[in-house]
């Protein structure tokens, strides 16, 4: 998985930088969520690692599985994508670019699991707390896992904060052994 992630890197970088240039963050996230999720298909798939088709085929294919979605520029960026035949990296360079225009957005989801439900009021404070914390705009997500036995769990990127019983209980074992 990393190693797909490092492949897709620079062209995420340059699809982003595209779309910070030409103010359009939202239309590409829209176009690559898009062009990721139809290369997903097993059919689309076994298409484009057809050896039988061109680079030129197979991004034209795509485009036309987009509809009237993409743009000049996207499209012009698919066909990079298939002529270095990378079209199969779509999924990693749309999360990447998605992390990119987080953080030039300052925004930030953050999953919380907490061993038992939460009330709209103790979420508004953490949210509050989180974003003052993380220099962010804070999304919660929130769920229960009563396996935490009381605390929560809060992950913001890769922040990871275990306030869990479970986690402290952990700890103290592995303290009591070292």
């Amino acid at each position: 998985m990393a190693e797909l992630t490092t492949l897709a890197r620079p062209y995420a970088k340059a699809a982003f930088e595209a779309a910070r240039n030409a103010k359009a963050l939202t239309e590409w996230s829209e176009a690559l969520t898009l062009a990721a999720n139809v290369t997903g298909q097993d059919k689309v798939k076994s298409l484009l690692s057809s050896p039988n088709l061109t680079a030129e085929q197979k991004s034209a294919s795509l485009v036309e599985l987009c509809g009237d979605t993409l743009n000049d520029a996207q499209q012009n960026f698919i066909s990079v994508l298939a002529e270095n035949g990378r079209l199969s990296l779509l999924p990693q360079v749309q999360q990447l670019f998605e992390l990119y225009k987080a953080n030039q957005e300052k925004a930030v989801d953050v999953d919380i699991q907490s061993a038992f439900e939460m009330t709209s009021e103790i979420e508004e404070k953490l949210a509050k707390t989180l974003t003052a914390k993380l220099d962010r705009k804070v999304t919660l997500q929130t769920s229960v896992d009563k396996s935490l036995l009381g605390g929560a769990i809060i992950r913001a990127g890769d922040t990871v904060i275990d306030g869990s019983v479970r986690g402290k209980l952990a700890k103290l074992a592995e303290a009591m052994q070292g």
